[in-house]
Formats: structure tokens, C-alpha cells, sequence
């Protein structure tokens, strides 16, 4: 094998909470998390260094990009006598809350292992991926997962596919250090119940999981950035069962029973900003 495609799934939060702070400032955090639809596609070929090439002109194309430290602490932990060319088509909206960047390094690390044929377990690959991120671990395993630690934690939970997501990220940015921040300088209102969302999810009970999403984010963004809410309002307007802010944000997504309200929801919000219905895998 010389070449391998991958798909790399972005990832939404039906729920996040912080419950701490480390000494060396990582933030504890309790959180389910959830892959979806929306991908960018990694290509690796096998060469004889790393080259890295992508379409989008909002990432880096040199040894500052995720993806690209990704191959190089695969191949000098592993002892790999090569390189890899790396193509990624970005789709994935960048600093959004999605684990875009995350997801392009898990989609390397799992590419390189089978480039390469070194046999890794997925355990394997998720403890070589939290040097680079505390997110990269879960876009290797995927699904639905409780993750706890600093995000390395991780619980596989009943999978929540096929449920329909419309996806906006509107045009400005968050930072997740001073998102963290925010956090930090005053006490949090509510948090949310994870145990009663697993159990919502185990039971496949689409109202019991919107009535439980909550994400500590969302207060404190909530006065700083109001489009998040008329972006809510909007899905809710629409039919949206559910609605919830991703990561740090700013990304918000509705979730529906019908793709027919999805739609008109993205209708509504597409020619402002990203915006797009998908599903969860």
C-alpha cells in the first residue's frame, strides 16, 4: 500500500462541563461528545519526507499544521525509515468548536498505521495522539464517547447515529484560551447532568438528550457574542428539538426530527455564514 484516503469526522459536544484546573493550567472537564457527518478527506502517500498540501488558504501548509506534527511523531516514535505526502481537502469550518484540526491529526496517525502496516491498536494510536491534543484521542476512536480528564478519558457510550444536525458556524472567532478564561474569573450557573444524558442516549430518547444538552461555553459567550442565540433562535423557529453551541464555539447546531426543517432552517442561515445539514455517525 502506497496511497490511503481517510475520511476525518468533526465532532460536536451534546454536552460540556469544567469541572477544575490543573497546576499546570489544563482545565478537567466532564463532556459527551459525538462524530458527525461533516468530514475533511486526508490522503497520505508514502515519500520520502513530509510534504504537506491543502486547498484551504486558513491553515497552515508547513510543520506548524497539527496534521503535520502528527507525522513526524509517528514516524520518529515508530522508527518509520520514510515519509508521507499529506493532501488535505478542508471542509471542516476552522476555529469552530468541531476538532477540525484534531481530527486531521487522528486521520494521519491512523493512515500511517496502515501506510506502513505496523498492526497498532487503536489504544495504541490515542495514547501516541494526546501528546498533540486532548481532542485527538477521541476523533480516533469516534462514535459517541463520555470523555473525562483533561479529554483523554474515555467512555464508549450507545452510538447516537443518524440523527439530523443542521450545522452553523458563524464569521468571527473564539479563542479557547480565553474562552477558559472566562471560565475561570466567575462561578458557572448550572452544568450539566451527563448521567442522565447517557441515559437518555442509551434509550434513544431524542427529546430526553435536547432537554439534557448543556455546555458551561455558552454563559459565558452568551453576552459577548449575541449571534449565538439569534442562531438558536432561529433553529428553534424551525422546528429544532435541540439546540447547542460546540466546544468553545462558535459553532451552534440544531437537532430535528424531520431533514424537511433541518433544511429550512439552513435556508435561513446559509448566506450569512457557514451552515450546513448532516448527520451524526
Amino acid at each position: 500500500m502506497n496511497k490511503i484516503t481517510l475520511d476525518a469526522n468533526a465532532k460536536i459536544n451534546l454536552s460540556l462541563d469544567v469541572t477544575g484546573r490543573r497546576e499546570d493550567g489544563y482545565h478537567f472537564v466532564s463532556m459527551v461528545m459525538q462524530s458527525v457527518s461533516l468530514c475533511d478527506r486526508v490522503e497520505l502517500e508514502k515519500a520520502e519526507e513530509i510534504i504537506l498540501e491543502t486547498d484551504s488558504g486558513e491553515i497552515p501548509a508547513d510543520e506548524s499544521n497539527i496534521a503535520y506534527k502528527a507525522a513526524a511523531l509517528f514516524i520518529e516514535k515508530y522508527g518509520i525509515d520514510g515519509g508521507v505526502k499529506i493532501k488535505i481537502e478542508k471542509n471542516i469550518p476552522v476555529c469552530a468548536g468541531l476538532a477540525g484540526g484534531s481530527t486531521d491529526a487522528a486521520a494521519v496517525l491512523k493512515g500511517l498505521n496502515l501506510l506502513y502496516g505496523l498492526d497498532l491498536t487503536e489504544e495504541e494510536l490515542m495514547e501516541t495522539g494526546l501528546k498533540l491534543g486532548a481532542d485527538v484521542p477521541f476523533c480516533i476512536m469516534g462514535g459517541t464517547a463520555l470523555a473525562e480528564g483533561i479529554g483523554e478519558k474515555l467512555t464508549r457510550i450507545a452510538p447516537f447515529k443518524d440523527v439530523i444536525i443542521c450545522l452553523a458556524k458563524p464569521d468571527f472567532p473564539v479563542s479557547t484560551p480565553q474562552a477558559y478564561k472566562e471560565i475561570d474569573s466567575k462561578p458557572l450557573e448550572k452544568h450539566p447532568d451527563n448521567k442522565k444524558m447517557i441515559t437518555a442516549i442509551e434509550n434513544r430518547d431524542l427529546k430526553d438528550v435536547c432537554s439534557e444538552m448543556l455546555n458551561v461555553f455558552e454563559e459565558v459567550m452568551r453576552d459577548k457574542h449575541p449571534q449565538i442565540e439569534e442562531i438558536k433562535r432561529v433553529m428553534k423557529t424551525c422546528g429544532a428539538t435541540g439546540t447547542l453551541m460546540s466546544g468553545s464555539g462558535p459553532s451552534v447546531y440544531g437537532i430535528f426530527e424531520s431533514a424537511e426543517n433541518a433544511e429550512k432552517a439552513e435556508s435561513l442561515l446559509k448566506d450569512k455564514m457557514f451552515c450546513k445539514v448532516i448527520k451524526t455517525v
